[in-house]
């Protein structure tokens, strides 16, 4: 973060990748020509793809932030091109346990894929409960809890132009902090212990 009198300059630099952001686009410019003074830089423009995530622009100054190249290659990834999309990523009945199954062959695939549904969740919320369950099966996974995966793979499927949107306010405004929380109270068939969730709003967009 860099401070100049009324305007703040954000920097989010990971390895040879920077996204700068500020309201005086003038002063960004003045910023990126001194960095290129002391590191070779190629200016790309207005910012559309960050680490696996795409930034679309609306014309209203909203943002619609996705994952769907991402999403294809875990689709891919996982031979399920031509799989059957579905509306939800979870059965409301689903009780996934430790026991009662045969183990999954290849938990290496298991843990990759779901570490990497870890990260869909930047983008898509609705699906956090649902990776949150089968990352409760790292260790041992078995083909149920893949049987899982899948479900939640072909849910993104269906939706891979969902994202997560963000709105303009009002400048001068007060912004308002709403956060509301839930838990599945004892849903755990092993331990019998709950999973509970929140949702962070700042004005009218979801932050946590």
């Amino acid at each position: 973060m860099y401070k100049r009198q009324a305007h703040t300059i954000f920097l989010l630099v990971y390895v040879d990748d920077i996204i700068i952001t500020d309201n005086s686009p003038s002063l960004i410019q003045q910023i990126t020509t001194q960095l290129n003074y002391a590191f070779s830089l190629k200016q790309l423009g207005q910012l559309d793809y960050f680490l696996g995530i795409e930034i679309k622009h609306i014309p209203d100054r909203s943002l619609l932030m996705a994952q769907s190249k991402y999403i294809k290659d875990l689709r891919d990834m996982t031979h399920m091109t031509k799989a059957h999309s579905i509306s939800s990523p979870m059965a409301s009945s689903c009780k996934l346990s430790k026991t009662g199954g045969d183990l999954f062959q290849d938990p290496t695939l298991y843990r990759s894929i779901v570490s990497a549904l870890q990260y869909v969740t930047l983008t898509r919320p609705k699906i956090a409960f649902a990776v949150n369950k089968v990352c409760q099966f790292m260790e041992n996974p078995l083909d149920i809890h893949w049987g899982a995966v899948k479900r939640i793979l072909r849910y993104l499927k269906g939706t891979l132009s969902h994202g997560l949107f963000m709105k303009p306010v009002a400048v001068g405004k007060p912004l308002s902090i709403t956060a509301m929380c839930d838990a599945d109270w004892a849903f755990d068939v092993d331990d019998k212990r709950s999973t509970s969730g929140s949702a962070i709003f700042f004005g009218p967009n979801l932050i946590s």
